[in-house]
């Protein structure tokens, strides 16, 4: 029986608002052996999957020079409030604990604003890696939870236009990449554009952050239910989202933003020139980068959190075969041009006025930066891994220490002892007079590629049996050169 302790219980039973509620019931389902909606365990097997999928992107975001920080799994509920539009109504709000109005963290990117204000920090270039709650309808099959970890990117400085939302978009492609999860794409568009957008098409100022969102279910919902929602639930005239809906449907590259400079509508805006001409020159940089192949300027794309105020950006993956079955039951099979689009996995973009609302002066910090989606991505590589005959190894463990004879023990510790403090990863059975089958079958069964095998004849020559558990080839070390072998044969491991 899992003891989660009184504090425990009380940060679960301070969670307030949820949707399915937490109460008596909750804990009751608790100490029935499961976990609460939304979230999930994660065994030896996932867990390895997970680091190597946080070791590549924190690799990636190294190899690019950030920095880590951290913050608070909790913030002051003002902090968060008014910072996601309609989003905000999925913020996991704590009870009163003794005069302060607390909330979960509901991004990285809040809280990172906050960090920049509270401590006068004007440059950095960091990552941080850590878990949010969202208070969202969970879809455990396509990766979306209540808790989850975020890896974000961000740059925070003032620099001249597009450099770093140029190396954003790289760093996704990189990471994309490298992890080999399938054909993507890279959309792109501006805040600037689509607010100038929307004001000559005819969308009255208080309605361009509700007309955004509405937009930005395109990625779920067809033009039509769209076009239905922001005409009978928005209140905006039929007109009107027709000439929206003439744009969002625009897809293209540097010519797209050079086409529109020159559209009769688009060019009255001010807003809207400035956008499309950074977004030529963003163009430009990421032909340089060698990733125009991914992206894609897409006028579609609206991201519907408040604080973005420039370039906005989302990752899809995409794929030409059958959708998968989790895929398909969840709504995830809208056709692409490149294939079948299995969601997103990236998004991010420049939110120039974030950090100001926190600076007591208004000081503003230019910032641009991206956030994985890890819990997706590690879906589609769990899914992978089951439908590959390749073993996942939990363990680094580069050698057993084992024994052919009894009376032994005191040998197979000593020399294991011996190993851990050469820095080798070693393992030794707790038995006193293990049968040496069994030591041999942990080691197939864990994947452990050697065994360091001690017998009364090893010990009188001073020294060790090395055998190679894939191959069964069996060497005789001497217990002075066993360790440079050992590191020799394992440097993969």
């Amino acid at each position: 029986m899992i003891n989660l302790g009184m504090a425990s219980l009380r940060l679960y039973a301070g969670l307030v608002g949820c949707r399915s509620g937490f109460c008596a019931r909750s804990l009751r389902t608790l100490s029935g052996m499961t976990v609460s909606q939304g979230t999930r365990d994660y065994n030896p097997k996932q867990m390895a999957i997970r680091e190597k999928v946080f070791n590549t992107i924190i690799s990636c975001f190294k190899r690019h020079g950030a920095e880590n920080i951290d913050t608070p799994v909790f913030e002051l509920k003002e902090t968060l409030t008014g910072k996601y539009g309609e989003d905000s109504k999925l913020i996991y709000d704590l009870k009163d604990q003794g005069g302060e109005l607390l909330s979960l963290r509901y991004d990285l990117t809040v809280p990172f604003a906050r960090y920049l204000a509270m401590n006068k920090v004007t440059n950095i270039k960091r990552y941080h890696i850590a878990k949010v709650y969202r208070r969202d309808n969970p879809a455990m099959t396509r990766g979306r939870y209540r808790e989850f970890y975020q890896c974000d990117f961000d740059i925070a400085g003032q620099y001249d236009p597009m450099i770093p939302d140029a190396e954003c978009l790289k760093i996704v492609h990189e990471i994309l990449s490298e992890l080999e999860l399938g054909d993507f794409r890279i959309k792109v568009n501006d805040r600037r554009i689509l607010d100038g957008m929307f004001a000559v098409c005819g969308v009255p100022d208080d309605k361009f952050r509700t007309i955004c969102s509405t937009v930005d279910k395109l990625d779920k919902m067809s033009w039509e239910d769209v076009r239905s929602e922001m005409v009978k639930e928005k209140g905006l005239s039929e007109e009107a989202a027709d000439q929206i809906g003439q744009y969002v449907s625009l897809q293209g590259g540097m010519d797209l933003a050079e086409r529109l400079l020159q559209d009769a509508k688009m060019s009255q805006s001010k807003q809207a020139c400035a956008g499309l001409t950074d977004m030529k020159q963003l163009f430009s940089y990421l032909q340089l980068f060698q990733v125009t192949d991914k992206v894609v300027f897409d006028l579609s794309l609206a991201r519907g959190l408040d604080y973005y105020t420039g370039v906005i950006y989302e990752a899809i993956l995409t794929q030409t075969g059958p959708v998968p079955v989790a895929a398909a039951q969840n709504g995830a099979g809208e056709k692409a041009e490149e294939g079948v689009s299995v969601g997103s996995v990236a998004g991010g973009g420049r939110y120039d006025g974030l950090v100001g609302m926190f600076d007591p002066k208004g000081r503003k910090v230019p910032c641009v930066g991206v956030s994985i989606g890890i819990e997706r991505v590690f879906s589609i590589m769990e899914q992978k891994a089951e439908a590959s005959a390749e073993k996942v190894r939990t363990t680094e463990t580069q050698v057993m220490v084992a024994s052919a004879q009894k009376n032994l023990l005191e040998e197979r510790l000593r020399l294991t002892a011996e190993l851990w403090n050469a820095g080798i990863k070693a393992e030794v059975m707790y038995k006193k007079n293990p049968k040496l089958l069994s030591q041999l079958q942990h080691c197939e069964d864990s994947g452990i590629p050697l065994v360091a095998i001690l017998g009364e004849q090893e010990l009188k020559d001073g020294v060790v049996k090395l055998r190679t558990v894939h191959s069964r080839e069996e060497i005789d070390v001497s217990r002075a050169k066993l360790v440079e072998e050992i590191k020799r044969r394992t440097l993969d491991v």
